[in-house]
C-alpha cells in the first residue's frame, strides 16, 4: 500500500498561463477566481491505498454519471494559505492542523483517511512548482483547497470504495468584496447550521451547501454574513456561514462559543485563543445566547465582536441585524483588541514577528 513516502511524479502543464496574463491576474486576483497552471492529485482504491501521487496540468476531470459523489455526497476539503515571508521565501502556517483535521472529517464521513504527512508533501510539492503565482496586492497569498470525493461507480448508500484527492491553488486578495472596516451579521433563525451528532465538525461541502439559503436571507437584509444559533433551542450563538466568532468584553475578555460537534474547529480560533492567551488576557469557550449578546451590546459591557477564519483572517462586526431589529458593537467599527490580535497573527504568519508555538512552516 502506498504512503506519505510515495513519489509525485511531475508532468508539467505544456500550455502555462502566459508571463503578462499572469502578471495581469495577480495584481488584482479577488477571492477564489483565478486558479494556478498545476494542481496535485492522488488516488485511492480499496486493497491498494493511496497511490499514482503526481503534480499535473489543472484541467477538468472526467466523472462517471453514476459517481458515488453527485448522489451520497462524500466530499470533504480544507483551506489554508501560502505566504511570502518577510525574508523572501515561502512558508505555510500550521498545514499539520489542517492534515488532522482532514482525516477528521474522513472518519466522519466514512471516507478514507489520508496519512497526514501525505497531505502536507502534496501541497509542498505543488507550492513549488506553482511558486511564481504568489499575488503582488498588498495582503495577498495562495490560498490552498485541498479536497476529496467519493469516485466509485455505483448506486447505493455505502462507503464508496474509490476517491480522488487534489490540491488546486488560488492566489488570492481580500475575502470580503465590500471592503468595509467592518461586516455586518444577519441573525438565522429560519434555519440552522448544525445539530448534534451531525457533521458540524467536519468540514463538508453539505454543511456549506445547507448555509446558502440562509446566506442569501442575509444579503436580502443588506448583511454581508449570517450566524447561527442552536438546533435545539434557537438562542445559543453557534457561529457563521463560514467564520467562527468571537466577542470581546469591556474588562479585556474574551469568549467563543464551546466546541461541542456542531462547530467546526477553526485552526484560526485556536490561533487566536492560544494568542490572547499569552498576552494574559482571558478567554472563556463558553455557549454565549443572542438576547446576552444584545443586552451586553447595548449596556457597553461587549466592546468589540469578530469573526476568524483562514479566507477573512480576522474580519471585524460592527452591526448586527434580525427581525427584531439591529444593535451596533461600539461605534460599529474595529476595535482595538480585535485589530491587536489580527496584527500579531498575521505577523507571525508572514515572519515578520517570531514564532514561538511552531506554527510556521517553511517551504523555500
Amino acid at each position: 500500500m502506498a504512503d506519505s513516502r510515495q513519489s509525485f511524479v511531475i508532468e508539467r502543464n505544456t500550455a502555462p498561463v502566459g508571463v503578462a496574463e499572469r502578471a495581469k491576474l495577480l495584481a488584482d486576483p479577488g477571492f477564489g477566481r483565478v486558479f494556478t497552471d498545476h494542481m496535485a492529485l492522488i488516488r485511492y482504491s480499496e486493497g491498494k491505498g493511496w497511490h499514482d501521487a503526481s503534480i499535473t496540468a489543472r484541467k477538468p476531470l472526467m466523472l462517471d454519471p453514476a459517481a458515488a459523489v453527485l448522489h451520497y455526497a462524500q466530499e470533504i476539503f480544507e483551506g489554508l494559505k501560502a505566504y511570502k515571508t518577510a525574508d523572501g521565501g515561502m512558508a505555510m502556517f500550521r498545514p499539520d492542523a489542517n492534515a488532522r483535521r482532514f482525516r477528521q472529517s474522513a472518519q466522519r464521513l466514512a471516507m478514507a483517511e489520508l496519512p497526514e504527512e501525505l497531505f502536507i508533501e502534496s501541497i509542498r510539492q505543488l507550492v513549488a512548482i506553482d511558486k511564481d503565482w504568489f499575488p503582488t496586492v498588498e495582503g495577498g497569498s495562495l490560498y490552498i483547497r485541498p479536497f476529496m470525493f467519493a469516485n466509485e461507480v455505483f448506486l447505493g448508500v455505502k462507503p464508496s470504495s474509490e476517491y480522488l484527492y487534489l490540491v488546486i491553488l488560488s492566489p488570492v486578495g481580500g475575502y470580503f468584496k465590500s471592503g468595509a472596516p467592518a461586516v455586518s451579521i444577519w441573525v438565522s433563525q429560519n434555519y440552522t447550521r448544525a445539530a448534534p451528532g451531525g457533521t458540524g465538525a467536519a468540514k463538508c461541502g453539505g454543511n456549506y451547501a445547507s448555509s446558502l439559503v440562509a446566506q442569501a436571507e442575509a444579503s436580502k437584509h443588506g448583511c454581508d454574513q449570517v450566524v447561527f444559533l442552536d438546533a435545539a433551542e434557537h438562542k445559543w450563538v453557534e457561529e457563521l456561514g463560514g467564520m467562527n466568532v468571537f466577542f470581546v468584553f469591556e474588562d479585556g475578555s474574551l469568549q467563543t462559543p464551546p466546541l461541542s460537534g456542531t462547530i467546526l474547529p477553526g485552526i484560526t480560533r485556536d490561533s487566536l485563543m492560544t494568542l490572547a492567551r499569552s498576552e494574559g488576557l482571558t478567554v472563556r469557550e463558553e455557549p454565549y445566547s443572542f438576547d446576552q449578546w444584545r443586552t451586553d451590546a447595548a449596556s457597553g459591557k461587549l466592546t468589540e465582536c469578530f469573526a476568524c477564519g483562514t479566507a477573512a483572517v480576522v474580519t471585524p462586526i460592527g452591526r448586527v441585524a434580525s427581525p427584531e431589529g439591529e444593535f451596533k458593537m461600539g461605534a460599529g467599527g474595529p476595535g482595538q483588541t480585535t485589530m491587536r490580535i489580527k496584527q500579531r497573527l498575521v505577523d507571525i504568519q508572514r515572519g515578520v514577528a517570531p514564532d514561538p508555538h511552531g506554527w510556521v512552516h517553511k517551504l523555500g
